[in-house]
């Protein structure tokens, strides 16, 4: 296929989607990869995790071919919009991708840059491991316990965008509706309103609840937990819980069994190589995944319920600098750091990259390329085991050394390349 304004590299092959509903990718050892270095930071850290996942797949036998694609700031220099069809293209085409962090601008015409490429693109499933990496300063007593990955709908909820603003004769007409026409005439105050829609479809709910348990089944995990505010919006997030609990009941036989049944029919004894599906109230999963967070494997939740947890699950293993993230579709995969894009530090080498790096490491293993993954973990790993480090961690540790950007993902590459 041809770009406007972007090169497909010279060398490499294209990976091919086999079979996008089970995530079946016929994958090179040398494939072209497009990549996204992203706003702010995105300059230091886009490169850093290049150099990382260059190592991994070299220690391994195999080589990437990065495609530079644009959006945000970088878009609108080269394109004078911020996600142009050149990038969109790309990661249709090559399947695998990966992104640094981005913002959108007042008045560009997006939400957000990050929920559009998402919803273009299809990438209804995000995904969030959250594990603590030994000298990593955690602000809770054994961030050893965290291990969890949040599967967060990508599509719906509050990413739908339905809303009307205040004053407008749209949110107006809707009022109208809502109290003319479905009786709710003494719910909302007087006054100046705005409303929003907040839809929670069967087959969002479904799609995400095979990927978490697929997911379990997968990589040997012994939950999956259904996250959810039922008890009060009983025919959106009740009805996520409901269809959840459907796909466990209908479509894995004996590989998945629910709470209920566990107990009632088992005791409490859970069959070997079978995950457990279950459900939580939201407000008191916050609570849970700090007084009982060894309990919990994998959260699967509507949008902003994923948003809150998968937050809070982050601060407890050292904050969003570290944590990495995915957003998978069919047989397509966009991989991308949790933090933001932290403008005042663009450009200075100073920033943690393992955010990014490890993002990248997700994006390896969904490759089916595992080996190179774990290096990738082992490599971080070493090199804070050692103090090697960025600023966000020298300051909090004794006897750490102080590491630019580059230079410690310098240091992780040399680390794999010891490893391997």
């Amino acid at each position: 296929m041809s770009y406007e304004k972007v090169d497909v590299p010279a060398d490499g092959e294209k990976i091919e989607v086999v079979d996008a509903e089970n995530d079946q990718l016929d994958v090179p050892d040398e494939p072209i990869i497009p990549i996204i270095y992203g706003d702010g930071i995105g300059t230091d850290v886009g490169p850093a995790a290049q150099k990382v996942l260059e190592a991994a797949a070299a220690a391994t036998g195999r080589d990437i071919h990065w495609m530079r694609v644009y959006a945000g700031e970088t878009a609108r220099e080269m394109y004078d919009e911020n996600l142009p069809q050149d990038t969109l293209q790309a990661f249709r085409e090559f399947a695998v991708g990966i992104k640094g962090p981005l913002t959108t601008p007042v008045g560009a015409g997006f939400r957000s840059l990050n929920v559009a490429l998402r919803k273009r693109l299809d990438l209804y499933c995000n995904v969030r491991p959250t594990y603590h990496i030994e000298g990593v300063p955690s602000p809770v007593k054994r961030p050893d316990q965290m291990d969890m990955v949040t599967f967060r709908e990508n599509t719906e909820d509050v990413y739908a965008g339905i809303e009307w603003e205040a004053g407008t004769d749209e949110v107006e007409e809707v009022r109208d509706f809502v109290e003319g026409e479905m009786g709710f005439d003494e719910t909302i105050h007087e006054g100046e309103v705005g409303i929003g829609v907040k839809p929670i479809t069967e087959f969002g709910t479904k799609r995400l609840v095979r990927k978490a348990i697929d997911y379990a089944l997968e990589n040997d995990r012994d939950s999956v937990t259904l996250v959810h505010k039922g008890n009060i919006m009983k025919f959106t997030e009740g009805a996520f819980r409901d269809w959840g609990y459907e796909v466990a009941e209908e479509e894995y036989g004996s590989e998945v069994i629910t709470e209920d049944t566990l107990w009632e029919e088992r005791d409490g004894e859970q069959p070997e190589n079978a995950v457990v599906v279950n459900d939580r109230i939201a407000d008191n999963m916050l609570q849970q995944i700090l007084t009982r967070t060894e309990n919990y494997d994998i959260l699967a939740m509507p949008n902003l319920n994923g948003d809150y947890l998968s937050d809070a699950c982050g601060a407890q293993i050292g904050g969003l600098g570290i944590a990495p993230g995915a957003n998978f579709g069919d047989g397509r995969c966009l991989a991308e750091p949790v933090h933001g894009s932290a403008p005042k530090y663009a450009g200075q080498d100073k920033v943690n990259p393992t955010a990014m790096i490890l993002s990248g490491k997700l994006m390896l293993e969904y490759m089916g390329w595992e080996d190179a993954g774990q290096l990738v973990r082992e490599g971080v790993a070493e090199a804070i085991r050692s103090k090697k480090v960025t600023y966000d961690i020298e300051r909090q540790i004794q006897g750490g050394e102080r590491l630019a950007t580059s230079e410690f993902a310098q240091r992780v590459a040399d680390n794999i390349h010891d490893l391997a």
